[in-house]
Order: C-alpha cells, then sequence, then structure tokens
C-alpha cells in the first residue's frame, strides 16, 4: 500500500520547529552575551573589578553553549583581559594559555596582545616583548593601522624597561608611522616626542636624525586638540632640545607652552622653570628674573617644595651674574632650606658650593671654606654624580684655605709694621726690649699659622680620598637635568651649534660648555642622560636646574 508521505511531513516539520527553537535560543543567548560584555566593559572603565570580572565570567558562561566557537573564543579573551586588568595576571595567563594551543591560536592577533600584557604585568619582559611583536605583525597583515600603534607603543614600553634605548625609539617611530596610517596625527606626534628622548638616551643616534624626530613631532602637534596635552609635548620637546645644547629651539617651545598650560598651575610653574632656565643659559639673566620669581612663587602655592628649591637656585645664580651679591645670598638661602625640608642632599651641595663662591667674592674666604666643607659632607650622600664634582669642591676649598692664610700672613706682616713703626718713638732700651718681645711673639705666630695649614690640609686630604672611595659611577639621568651657558658664538636661528660636525651620522654627546667671566661660582654637577661629566677647572660658573617632572 503507497504512504501518503504524511510521516515524512510530519519529520520535516518536527526538525524545523527544533532549529528555529534552536536559533532562537542562540540568538537570546547572543542578547544576553553582549549586554554582560557591555557591562563588564563599563565596570571597567570606572574601576569596578570585581563586578567587571563578574559579568565576563557571566558571559563566559554562556557563550561555553553556544555553537559558535568565535563567541567563545571572543568571551575568553575578555574573562583573561579582565583578571590581567584587575590585578590577577597569572590567573588572566593561565585563562588566555588555554586559547593558545596550534597555528590558530598564533594567528590570532588579539590573543597575542592580551598575552603580551599578561606576561608584562607579571614582569616577564622577553616573553611580553615576543607576543607584542607577533601581536603588531598580524595587525600589519590584517590592515589594522590604530592596533599596530598600540602594540608598537606597548612593545616600546617594554624595552625602555629593559634599557633598550635605540630599540624604544624604533618600535616608537614605527608606531608614528601606523599612527599617521590610521589618520591619527596627535597620537603620532606624541610617540615621536617619546622616539626623540629615547634616541638622546640611547647616546648613539645621529643628531640630524634626533632633530628631524623632535621637529615631525611638532608639527603633528598641532592636530592635538586638548590645549594641556599640547602645552606638555612641547614643554617635553624643549627638554629635548636643551639636552642637545639648542636653546634657542627650546626657548622657542617652552614659550609657545606657556599659554596653553596658564589653566594648570603646577604645568605652568614647571614651563616658567625652564624657560628661566634656558635664558640663564644664554646669559640673558635679567629677563630670566621674572621666570625664576613666578615659578617659585607657583611651586610654593602648590607646596613643591623641592621645585621652589630649584628656582630659588636658579634666581640666584642669576643674580650672582647680575653683580647683586645680597640678594643672591637670599635666594641661595631660601633654597637651601627648601632642600633641607625635603632631605634632598644634592641640593644642598649645589646650594652650599654657591655659596662658598659668594663669600669668596666677598673676600671672606673662611666662610667660604666652612660652605665647601658643608658641600663636600652632602656629596657624600648623593647619588649618581660624577667623581669630578668632588675634586672640583676640594679644589675649592683648597683655594679658599690658601685665602685665608695669605689674609692671615698680610694681617701678621701688618702688625709686625705697626709695631717696628711704635718701637722707633721709644727709647733705646725701651726699643731694644720691644723688639725681642715682638720678635717673640711673630716667631710664635708664625708657628701657630703654620700649624693651622698643616691641621686643615691633612683632614682635607683625607676627606677627599675618602670620598673618592664614596663616590659612584654617574648613572643616566632624566629628572631636573642641569646645562651650562650657551657659548658665546653659538647662533639662536641654527639647529647646528658651533664645532659640531656637518653630517648626520656623528652621534650626540653633549660636552660641559666652559663657563665665561669672572665669577669663581660652582655649576651643578647632574647631567643629561647621554652626558659624562669631565675633570672640572676650578673657576666654573652654576649650571641652572631644568625641571622635566609635570
Amino acid at each position: 500500500m503507497a504512504s501518503d508521505g504524511s510521516t515524512v511531513r510530519d519529520v520535516d516539520q518536527k526538525q524545523k520547529q527544533k532549529q528555529n527553537k534552536a536559533d532562537v535560543e542562540d540568538s537570546d543567548a547572543q542578547v544576553q552575551i553582549h549586554r554582560l560584555t557591555t557591562a563588564g566593559h563599563a565596570a571597567l572603565r570606572s574601576r569596578d573589578y570585581h563586578a567587571a570580572l563578574q559579568h565576563f565570567k557571566s558571559a563566559f558562561k554562556t557563550a561555553s553553549k553556544q555553537r559558535e566557537r568565535r563567541v567563545r573564543r571572543a568571551c575568553a579573551l575578555n574573562l583573561g583581559a579582565a583578571y590581567v586588568e584587575s590585578g590577577d595576571a597569572q590567573k588572566g595567563l593561565e585563562v588566555l594559555m588555554r586559547l593558545q594551543p596550534g597555528a590558530r591560536g598564533q594567528r590570532m592577533a588579539d590573543l597575542q596582545f592580551n598575552l603580551a600584557t599578561a606576561h608584562e604585568a607579571l614582569q616577564e619582559l622577553e616573553q611580553a616583548k615576543t607576543h607584542y611583536q607577533q601581536a603588531a605583525q598580524l595587525y600589519r597583515s590584517q590592515g589594522d593601522a590604530d592596533a599596530e600603534g598600540d602594540a608598537c607603543c606597548r612593545l616600546a614600553h617594554c624595552q625602555q624597561l629593559t634599557q633598550e634605548w635605540t630599540e624604544a625609539a624604533e618600535s616608537l617611530q614605527r608606531a608614528a608611522e601606523s599612527y599617521r596610517t590610521a589618520g591619527n596625527a596627535s597620537a603620532a606626534a606624541l610617540v615621536l616626542k617619546d622616539a626623540g628622548k629615547h634616541m638622546l638616551q640611547s647616546g648613539c643616534c645621529a643628531r640630524d636624525d634626533i632633530i628631524s624626530v623632535l621637529t615631525d613631532s611638532l608639527e603633528l602637534s598641532a592636530h592635538i586638540q586638548d590645549q594641556d596635552t599640547r602645552g606638555k609635548l612641547l614643554n617635553d620637546v624643549g627638554l629635548s632640545f636643551s639636552q642637545m645644547r639648542l636653546f634657542s629651539e627650546a626657548c622657542v617651545c617652552y614659550e609657545q607652552a606657556l599659554p596653553l598650560v596658564s589653566a594648570k598651575p603646577q604645568r605652568l610653574a614647571v614651563v616658567l622653570q625652564n624657560l628661566g632656565a634656558v635664558h640663564n643659559t644664554q646669559g640673558q639673566f635679567q629677563q630670566a628674573l621674572r621666570f625664576h620669581r613666578e615659578a617659585a612663587a607657583l611651586h610654593g602655592s602648590q607646596g613643591s617644595r623641592g621645585a621652589q628649591g630649584r628656582c630659588f637656585s636658579n634666581l640666584g645664580f642669576a643674580l650672582v651674574e647680575l653683580g647683586e651679591l645680597e640678594e643672591a645670598w637670599e635666594s641661595y638661602t631660601h633654597a637651601q632650606q627648601a632642600f633641607r625640608d625635603t632631605d634632598d642632599a644634592c641640593g644642598q651641595y649645589q646650594v652650599s658650593e654657591g655659596l662658598g663662591g659668594i663669600k669668596l667674592q666677598m673676600k671672606d674666604p673662611e666662610r667660604a671654606a666652612v660652605h665647601y666643607q658643608d658641600a663636600l659632607r652632602m656629596l657624600c650622600r648623593c647619588q649618581d654624580v660624577s667623581s669630578s664634582v668632588q675634586e672640583r669642591l676640594v679644589s675649592k676649598l683648597s683655594e679658599a684655605l690658601q685665602q685665608k692664610l695669605i689674609l692671615q700672613q698680610r694681617a701678621a706682616a701688618a702688625q709686625r709694621q705697626h709695631t717696628r713703626r711704635r718701637t722707633m718713638t721709644l727709647r733705646p732700651d725701651v726699643q731694644q726690649r720691644t723688639r725681642e718681645e715682638t720678635d717673640g711673639v711673630n716667631t710664635e705666630a708664625d708657628r701657630s699659622q703654620h700649624t693651622e695649614l698643616i691641621t686643615s690640609s691633612e683632614p682635607q686630604q683625607s676627606q677627599e680620598q675618602a670620598d673618592q672611595h664614596r663616590s659612584l659611577p654617574e648613572a643616566n639621568r632624566n629628572l631636573n637635568n642641569t646645562y651650562d651657558k650657551a657659548e658665546v658664538h653659538q647662533q639662536n636661528g641654527s639647529l647646528q651649534p658651533p664645532g659640531a660636525p656637518a653630517h648626520g651620522d656623528v652621534s650626540v654627546k653633549p660636552r660641559p660648555m666652559q663657563m665665561n667671566g669672572a665669577h669663581p661660582l660652582v655649576r651643578s654637577s647632574v647631567t643629561s642622560p647621554t652626558d659624562r661629566d669631565e675633570a672640572t677647572p676650578l673657576k666654573r660658573r652654576l649650571k641652572s636646574i631644568f625641571c622635566t617632572v609635570m
């Protein structure tokens, strides 16, 4: 008997109903997953990590019942990243590693990026660098230039932590290229600014290459809409130019930054401080006074005692150059108190050295020697300072003691001459007795002077030897860099200073500059990251202090 086909139709209908029900359930699940994922991201933005983890866990649990592997993989990536963001990098790495096996995992750019982030949080920098490099390559192959730039920036950060300055600069330049491709000019400007700084820190990059990178950063900075961000970039580029002794270019950057940071007193104080310092370096001391005073007042209102002390020190230097010794003494005294309040030994030794120089100019070598001894005592507590600083202080202390001895000898000679003139008016027998008494007194005075010289020079020599044993090799410093005054023949409009090679294949290694003038004042010993302080002549001037902390 032939079938009418009703049984087959019933089976097909049931299968369709079952399929429709599964599709509805999948659709509802995907809606729920989207809602949970959105809530998780919102919780992360508000730093509610506990709530974020709960949302991503629920999303992952819901996705594990789905047929689409892509949805499960995305939820696992989010959960692993949430663990890392919440501070449990090890748990996040375990979740992410489940997605890693096989060639498919190697081709997932987001997975490689998240694995790198987890390793970076665990301070496993070599593994992190490997994954960031792979993520950047995958993003480039996918045409995602913006994500490639992010991966290169994170790679540069890891290279910075391992002090691979050249590699970090190259990664940042690649990031800038990616951001430019993606149309993100403001991000490109910021990373080029950092690239230039790392090129300086490496000490092996061509001068023209560094200038080119910094110039590109300045040109692209016009696209930055946020004034405060652009002002900070201009200040940072100005610091890089200052390290290269391009003080005119640095001054232009600081002047452009001033109106942009005027609404932020703390950042305004930094720019004013740097602008005053670069005017000091160029010998424009009268123009510098206003910037020093305004910066000191702003730092004081913000409670930044250390920065205020550096501004007072810069002000004191400018006043000495203008011959205002009494006011300079007052400024240095304010700086010394600020450095004591912040327990800044390096600031204290620099100010003590400056006070000693003022006392020498005031013909008071005894007080000058006391300040130089204080400077040597403070220097023993400092790190990252060249041994030449100790040699310079010992030389200045020796000069003060020699001047003190000369003054004592002159006073004794004047006393002897006065005594002889007095005896000329007395009777012969009184003259003879007075001459014998005077000779005895002078002999005893000469002996005591000779003894004082010996007893003051022996501790000086032992102090010098002890300080030399305690002095540490100078390390790279980024904060509060100090610079000498620009040479007289330096041209303001030129990016190439006098005496520098014309070719771009020469590494930038700034050298200390000889200060001109009659004031035997001291200079700071903290150098730029690419500078090594050389043995310093006796007659040097204070160097102004640049502040880098925004």
